[in-house]
């Protein structure tokens, strides 16, 4: 594993709001994307009562080869997960919620059910919470996209994670044009929905690569951006080519303004819900 330089160090995970927060996921057995995907900012966010809720078990269908998600035969789906989060919620009194899943390309609808149902659970306690929703590419299917838009979820966010080079090698079961069409037809079906995606740098593509991602988004009218850095899991992952310094994160935030994001969070350490 390459070392990490200085700007990409943090603090150890502490603090009771940490441990109640385990201590909660826990007992509600509820799943986040913070713990599964090993994300740098886990201590930070559990510490401030912010987590990014996991929906549709821990088993990814797909392979992609940066992710440290599990990919295995997927799990039966746990419907009890939706109150859980909403509580989870209500007890830190989260101004903003964030809700991702595994992709289940099991599933007939891709999950959108489920996502529908946990914004509802949501809203239900906690009516003052905006809520996003991360969701998959669905396939690609209109229908299960329309459930969860139907919904009217504050941000509707969809990663395309890289530049469309390197979709092949580290996205192979994915495709760069169908998330761009994903972000396309939100908009065409609701036009006030907020649209997110997010971007990871640092896996071999070239800053015009990046800038040209940026700019295929926001043809397809999507309104915030998140960059980062790419941080491989483990050695069995796909390897960090090499590590962007603030100053380039800077760079891309200033281009990003320029080409009409409303909001864009670009450093080292953004990931799609991280201080956003």
């Amino acid at each position: 594993m390459r070392r990490l330089p200085n700007w990409m160090k943090v603090k150890a995970p502490f603090g009771e709001k940490y441990i109640e927060m385990k201590r909660l996921l826990d007992e509600y057995s509820v799943n986040t994307i913070c713990q599964n995907a090993l994300c740098p900012n886990i201590g930070e966010c559990f510490n401030n009562g912010v987590s990014a809720f996991l929906i549709l078990g821990k088993i990814c269908t797909r392979h992609c080869l940066y992710c440290n998600v599990s990919s295995s035969k997927p799990e039966k789906i746990n419907e009890a997960e939706t109150e859980g989060i909403a509580k989870i919620v209500n007890h830190f009194e989260m101004k903003h919620a964030v809700v991702t899943s595994v992709t289940r390309d099991d599933l007939p609808d891709g999950g959108a059910s489920l996502f529908v149902k946990t914004i509802k659970e949501i809203r239900n306690i906690n009516p003052d919470t905006s809520v996003e929703v991360l969701i998959p590419d669905f396939k690609g299917s209109d229908e299960s996209l329309k459930m969860v838009v139907l919904e009217k979820p504050d941000i509707l966010n969809h990663n395309i994670e890289t530049v469309e080079r390197l979709y092949p090698v580290v996205r192979p079961e994915a495709d760069f044009k169908r998330s761009l069409e994903l972000l396309r037809r939100i908009k065409e079906f609701d036009k006030s929905i907020k649209t997110k995606s997010g971007i990871m740098v640092g896996l071999g593509e070239t800053k015009d690569e990046v800038v040209q991602a940026m700019k295929d988004l926001r043809e397809v009218s999507c309104d915030m951006l998140t960059i980062g850095q790419y941080l491989s899991p483990s050695e069995k992952h796909y390897p960090i080519k090499r590590f962007y310094h603030p100053d380039e994160f800077l760079e891309m935030k200033n281009i990003g303004e320029e080409l009409g994001f409303l909001k864009i969070k670009s450093t080292p350490l953004a990931r799609s819900s991280y201080q956003f």
